[in-house]
């Protein structure tokens, strides 16, 4: 859809004295695609926290009520849960103070309820009876009169709903954060959800915003240890709560999730009625599912829930590090598991999107931090605006490897979320780092995502199953960030670490798009093009230290076998055999290659004349054979001509020392 013109308005207040209207609006062009024919054009909601700043310094009384009754609550109930702590009454009173908790953030409104929906995903940090309590906040919550959500349907798309909707329920179905919604049968017999918007919902996200980034501001003012910017933090959420409020937005962001993710085999993203969707009211198919948390009835219907899971996060690796188009809000309300099998996603009003410079940052971190690379895992959170570019990283390099050489166990098996976020705490206050905005989402939809994970497979590691997908792009996507960061992990010091190559490999065939030719085509294309010189050249003294050990090992052999056979003394070796592990590693990664789906020897065969006219080709061996030469030179005369002289350190990338891998 194209965009027909955008218009800056600058308005203080509307009539009822309201900054709503102070923000840039994008008028939406007369499609009848986004528009129906008894619609009014309405600006795109957007967030100004200017705007509201501008209202609300001029209403302190308006403020410092709401602070009255959001803050004194709060701490009445934080010094309740302490008293019970200290008279040993907190497991008989959990459920008391859980339901005193879902009231009070019910209460104080959406922006509470969004942190309540965040915490019902958290095993790891709430008590099972608080997480039964707070799940309710997902689409339990208070309902609104039908008369204020028909006449709203009314206003919005021109009509009564009677006249708009075949069958319509008596009563909502279920009531979220921002609005409650109604099953309902179009005239043309579609099954379809109708989601009516709460009223007055913008004023009270208005105030909570601006309270809270009042706070936010002050906090970064007056502690010093505070390093990350809370308040871009603050509005990178409400710029998307914003969205949130505006239906028209998340239709828009629905059909855009479809088109990058709907063809996945087993997600599915239910159709937006456009003709019945306005700013406040959405039309969209309904969807028969079970919640995934919902773990015996998902497997009652014969599906897998933490196969399931795994779909979710398949799908949240390829929103996060290929498109960069992500669900932020992937609470247990908004993913269902459906009849046939599929995750079905609901609820496309909070999305945020990773920019690409900053999707290939955490493709290398993870990388750098499942293989313990911790100078260039530091290197990273400065690519990720987590450290500052002169920031001295000497210090961090080791700090990390005391923290994540903790924290990762013996295996990325070990991988989880909430093991990194706790160890990473004190690092973070100890040294100069900071959050990034754009970061903050990214964590919320993780830590949710493996909240619900857990509450499934209190063992399942999502990290452990990202990394297939992590190591397939890696060897197979050409952008030349990932081809630089392939390089580095697979060479150190002049030598090739083959238990990379073979980790990589072995964790790449098990994602399930794992193309194997397209490794080949694009190594093969990648190896002989100029950025491959780097790689040609180490690849070469890995090729002369194969064949040279090759020749070693055979005159030994030949040797011993000839002086047992003549009844001559069979001499002890002088020479130490170099990387007597290489050939062993190269037929392990050919016996991984046969073993990987898609592998047929037979696509070599038309390859390897193509490879062998190369240019590239022949000046390779050219130089394989000059160093296998050299070397058999130098062995010749060190034995024979100076058999006294101890052994130097070889040159041209000869070295002896085994690769930092082997040792």
């Amino acid at each position: 859809m194209e965009k027909s013109n955008t218009t800056v308005v600058s308005v203080a207040e509307d009539a009822q004295g309201h900054p709503a209207l102070t923000v840039s609006y994008e008028l939406l062009p007369p499609t009848e695609e986004i528009i129906s024919p008894n619609q009014t054009y309405e600006p795109a909601l957007r967030y100004d926290a200017d705007a509201i700043a501008k209202y609300y310094r001029r209403r302190p009384f308006q403020v410092w009520w709401r602070y009255l009754n959001t803050f004194v609550p709060l701490l009445s109930f934080g010094f309740k849960t302490w008293w019970d702590k200290r008279t040993q009454q907190t497991e008989s009173n959990a459920k008391k103070r859980a339901i005193q908790l879902r009231k009070m953030l019910t209460k104080f409104g959406p922006a509470y309820i969004k942190m309540g929906q965040a915490l019902s995903t958290r095993p790891d940090l709430m008590s099972a009876t608080f997480l039964e309590e707070l799940s309710l906040l997902q689409d339990q919550l208070p309902a609104f009169s039908n008369e204020i959500a028909f006449n709203l349907i009314e206003k919005e798309l021109g009509s009564r709903p009677e006249q708009i909707y075949a069958e319509l329920t008596p009563n909502p179905i279920a009531a979220a954060s921002l609005g409650q919604v109604y099953k309902g049968r179009l005239h043309t017999g579609e099954e379809v959800a109708l989601k009516v918007q709460r009223p007055g919902l913008r004023e009270r996200i208005e105030l909570d915003v601006y309270i809270l980034r009042s706070l936010a501001a002050w906090a970064k003012k007056n502690f010093k240890f505070i390093r990350s910017d809370l308040v871009g933090i603050l509005d990178e959420f409400a710029t998307r709560l914003f969205e949130e409020m505006d239906y028209i937005q998340e239709g828009k962001h629905a059909e855009r999730f479809e088109r990058l993710y709907g063809k996945l085999p087993e997600i599915y993203v239910p159709k937006i009625y456009w003709q019945y969707t306005s700013r406040r009211v959405l039309t969209m198919e309904w969807i028969n599912g079970t919640k995934l948390t919902n773990v015996e009835e998902v497997r009652r219907r014969g599906i897998d829930a933490t196969h399931m899971i795994n779909v979710g996060v398949q799908c949240s690796l390829r929103q996060l590090l290929e498109h960069g188009f992500f669900h932020a809000d992937p609470h247990p309300g908004n993913l269902l598991a459906t009849n046939d099998g599929k995750l079905a996603y609901l609820d496309f009003g909070m999305m945020s999107e990773v920019k690409p410079a900053q999707r290939y940052g955490l493709i290398e971190a993870v990388v750098h931090m499942v293989n313990r690379d911790f100078e260039g895992l530091a290197q990273d959170y400065v690519n990720l605006d987590f450290l500052t570019p002169d920031t001295d990283l000497t210090p961090i390099i080791p700090a990390l490897g005391n923290v994540f050489g903790n924290a990762l166990g013996a295996s990325v098996a070990e991988l989880n979320f909430k093991s990194i976020t706790d160890q990473m705490s004190n690092l973070m206050y100890e040294y100069p780092f900071r959050v990034p905005a754009y970061y903050a989402l990214i964590i919320r939809c993780l830590v949710t995502l493996e909240g619900i994970a857990i509450g499934i497979d209190p063992n399942f590691k999502v990290l452990s199953k990202a990394y297939p997908y992590i190591a397939k792009r890696l060897l197979t996507d050409p952008a030349p960030e990932l081809r630089l960061s392939l390089q580095e992990l697979l060479f150190k010091d002049g030598s090739f670490r083959w238990n990379r190559l073979e980790n990589l490999l072995l964790n790449a065939r098990s994602s399930e798009d794992y193309d194997l030719s397209k490794v080949l085509d694009q190594t093969i294309e990648f190896l002989f093009s100029e950025r491959g010189a780097f790689i040609r050249e180490n690849l070469a003294d890995e090729i002369v230290k194969s064949i040279d050990e090759l020749g070693q090992r055979t005159l030994h052999n030949v040797s011993h076998a000839f002086r047992q056979t003549v009844g001559l003394a069979v001499p002890e070796t002088s020479e130490r055999v170099e990387n007597p592990n290489n050939l062993d590693r190269v037929k392990r990664i050919w016996d991984i290659l046969q073993e990987t789906r898609g592998f047929d020897a037979m696509q070599l065969l038309p390859v390897i004349p193509q490879l062998l006219v190369k240019p590239e080709t022949q000046k390779m061996g050219q130089t394989i054979a000059s160093r296998l030469a050299q070397r058999v030179a130098t062995r010749l005369i060190r034995e024979v001509l100076l058999p006294n002289t101890p052994p130097s350190m070889p040159q041209n990338g000869s070295q002896r020392s085994l690769p930092p891998a082997q040792k």
